[in-house]
């Protein structure tokens, strides 16, 4: 996990919202499938099997919110944030945006549906096109929505949001080269906001800039995201920047969700082995805490995307596994009785009741059954 920001960057007002009951959803994804055939052979290219990236994917994000989503590389988060706004094609499970299954769109309905969901790129040098002008990269979009009639009219909405990103209108005739990490993802996230959208995904949206950057730019899509009304979803490695910035938080492991939680919640009493590895993963600033804090260490890789193992994900590295239902019956994410634990957090693990009354001790990574994936 990457370094920590310092608390005092981070403005009171910037940290999560409270959560709203009664709020509807904006997005809804149910049993989400997204799987990339591997080909073999030069003449007759067949497929000899799947990448299962994302593989039973369910969630809920409630307009207004922003919801967090964690796991480490290769888990299918990008993957899901693409198939989320249809950039990925989805080979099954239900995508709905304001009500509407994007599933079912197609050419010039889809990309009308896309004019209401945006993207921020984790590389801002990468996703813009170097040779073009930044007014070129904002008007770009608006262009093909039908957004530029009125010429003088968009290019001073163009400064109006390069102003409200921090940024001077003098930067509209630059290029992308000119300007620094931070100040090329202010661009990238102007971008977005060009088409007055409702939802956005911020991939990775800090993590390839300084400490010192990150904290304003997250501060900075907290204020978009007051000033306009919109709904995010943010996916990142890095726990402290999704704790700061999110109002629900679900972890993601080899193409499922494994625990959701509210944000304060899920980082107080995390209750899945795997969020619970994750967390103590994290360095503590006070040495005596860190002494003193749950060091749960996990056996092995992540297993292949393309040859899961059978049951539970998770058993291969996990220091709880059990010879019963681990290895025969995937478990759903759900909802427990236990002391602490609200109606909204769910969990997907077969015995974290036990664990959590301490009745299943944790094994040593040694001692964790080496276990061959099966498909």
């Amino acid at each position: 996990m990457s370094t920590k920001l310092p608390e005092s960057t981070l403005r009171p007002e910037q940290g999560p919202r409270p959560r709203r009951e009664g709020d509807d959803y904006l997005v809804e994804v149910d049993d989400l499938k997204v799987h990339f055939p591997i080909k073999r052979g030069v003449v007759f290219d067949r497929t000899v099997g799947h990448v299962k990236a994302v593989d039973g994917m369910s969630l809920r994000i409630r307009r207004g919110e922003t919801y967090g989503l964690v796991g480490e590389s290769g888990c299918g988060k990008s993957t899901f944030g693409r198939a989320l706004l249809r950039l990925e094609e989805v080979t099954d499970g239900a995508v709905r945006f304001d009500g509407k299954d994007l599933t079912e769109y197609q050419g010039e309905a889809l990309r009308k549906q896309r004019r209401h969901m945006q993207m921020v790129f984790q590389d801002p040098m990468g996703s813009l096109d170097p040779r073009q002008t930044v007014e070129s990269l904002l008007m770009e979009g608006m262009s093909a929505h039908g957004l530029t009639k009125d010429r003088e009219a968009a290019r001073q909405r163009l400064k109006d949001l390069l102003h409200e990103v921090g940024l001077p209108p003098q930067a509209l005739t630059k290029y992308p080269h000119e300007f620094s990490g931070g100040q090329r993802q202010r661009i990238g996230i102007a971008r977005a906001l060009s088409l007055d959208p409702e939802l956005v995904v911020a991939d990775e949206p800090v993590s390839a800039l300084d400490v010192s950057v990150q904290a304003q730019v997250i501060n900075l899509l907290r204020k978009v995201q007051r000033d306009h009304d919109l709904t995010y979803l943010v996916i990142a490695h890095d726990l402290a920047v999704v704790r700061h910035i999110s109002d629900t938080v679900g972890v993601m492991y080899l193409g499922g969700l494994v625990e959701e939680a509210p944000a304060e919640e899920l980082y107080d009493a995390p209750l899945h082995p795997y969020t619970r590895a994750l967390m103590s993963a994290v360095p503590v600033p006070d040495p005596v805490a860190e002494d003193e804090r749950e060091q749960l260490l996990l056996a092995g890789d992540l297993p292949s995307p393309a040859n899961p193992p059978s049951g539970c994900r998770f058993r291969t590295r996990c220091p709880f596994v059990q010879k019963d239902r681990c290895s025969t019956e995937r478990p759903e994410p759900r909802t427990v009785d236990l002391p602490g634990v609200s109606a909204e957090h769910t969990v997907a693990c077969h015995h974290v009741e036990a664990v959590f009354r301490g009745e299943i001790t944790p094994r040593s990574p040694d001692e964790v059954p080496a276990v061959t994936p099966t498909p």
